[in-house]
């Protein structure tokens, strides 16, 4: 190997540069990995924007990575495919690792973040915070799971046993999360950008039972809601429609300034709950999950050289699904172009 090709951050606020880099070579505990597909996440996008602090730089960004292992490490087998996820190390002797809350870990690193990601030909990842690929996934259908999917997984499970949930900003998390809430029985109420009709459409096909804009209110009081958008101004939104003891729980890793709001809004056991990052339990019980749903992801597949489209598509709202970046092994990925494609149940 001599020299792989990546998309690379040099400072926020500024486009990824095409580069070649040398190749990585994997450590102890560690696999190297031939990228097949990434997906892009709105982390990312927080990243290059500059809205998440000290990352590293140069950088090589992406952490919805399925890819082949190539060597290195003794968990997975050679040309096995796996996803690597964001949370890509904790010190397991801290005092949250040491009760069972991994993702709040004192010493984490993250891929795409402190550690180079997906956005290449090769990467590295410590085996432990892989994941096998579930069969019937192909690569550009996997990709989303290993973040959209998990942190809405991990999103839906805080918000308890809630009938009637409400999802705040219908994109790449809240489209799979939706079919996970309606495979447990519950009641999905779907929130857009005012005037998004056609995303409005897409959460209705998806089971939603009713779809509207982001200011309006359901037809019901909701018991729980999920806010996807990193829009502050959407917590006090959501509060007003929730049913005494409800809970709304904010998924972003970023979000705006949250406004002001009288205490009466909050009160009758009303709470507001933030999700960070994840642990590898619950990836595995999203993925075990994913093909009884079974979820259909819906990306939108773009060469590694687009990352700087896929990245602009993402902060216009242009998507209804999810970018994915393409790599290798174009034959083995199904998807292709911007259609819409599903893993078959």
């Amino acid at each position: 190997m001599n020299g792989m090709r990546a998309m690379v951050l040099d400072r926020p606020g500024t486009p990824l540069r095409v580069a070649d880099l040398p190749d990585p070579t994997p450590g102890p505990g560690q696999i190297r990995l031939r990228v097949r597909a990434c997906a892009v996440c709105r982390t990312d996008l927080h990243i290059v924007d500059g809205e998440l602090p000290d990352p590293k730089l140069p950088l090589v960004l992406g952490h919805q990575v399925v890819g082949e292992v190539v060597d290195g490490g003794s968990r997975f087998k050679r040309g096995e495919r796996v996803g690597v996820p964001w949370l890509g190390f904790t010190d397991q002797t801290c005092r949250y690792c040491l009760s069972g809350r991994e993702n709040l870990c004192l010493h984490a690193q993250f891929t795409g973040y402190q550690r180079d990601g997906g956005y290449a030909d090769l990467m590295v990842a410590d085996e432990q915070y892989c994941f096998p690929i579930p069969a019937g996934f192909d690569d550009a259908t996997a990709a989303p799971l290993l973040c959209a999917g998990l942190i809405g997984f991990r999103s839906l499970r805080l918000a308890g046993d809630a009938e009637r949930l409400g999802l705040y900003g219908f994109g790449s998390s809240a489209h799979l999360i939706a079919q996970v809430a309606r495979y447990q029985g519950r009641r999905v109420f779907a929130f857009t950008r005012p005037g998004d009709t056609a995303g409005q459409q897409f959460a209705r096909e998806l089971g939603a039972e009713w779809a509207g804009d982001s200011d309006q209110k359901p037809p019901e009081e909701l018991d729980a809601a999920i806010i996807f958008a990193p829009v502050g101004p959407l917590v006090p939104v959501a509060l007003r429609v929730l049913a005494r003891g409800g809970t709304v729980v904010c998924a972003g890793i970023h979000m705006s300034d949250i406004p002001s709001f009288p205490y009466a809004w909050l009160w009758e056991e009303r709470s507001i709950r933030s999700v960070a990052n994840l642990t590898r339990q619950d990836g595995q019980e999203f993925l075990e999950l994913a093909p009884k749903v079974p979820i259909r992801t819906y990306p939108e597949v773009l060469p590694l050289t687009e990352a700087n489209e896929a990245l602009r598509r993402l902060r216009a709202g242009e998507l209804h699904g999810t970018a994915v970046l393409q790599v290798a092994s174009p034959a083995a990925t199904k998807s292709a172009g911007t259609d819409r494609q599903s893993v078959v149940s």
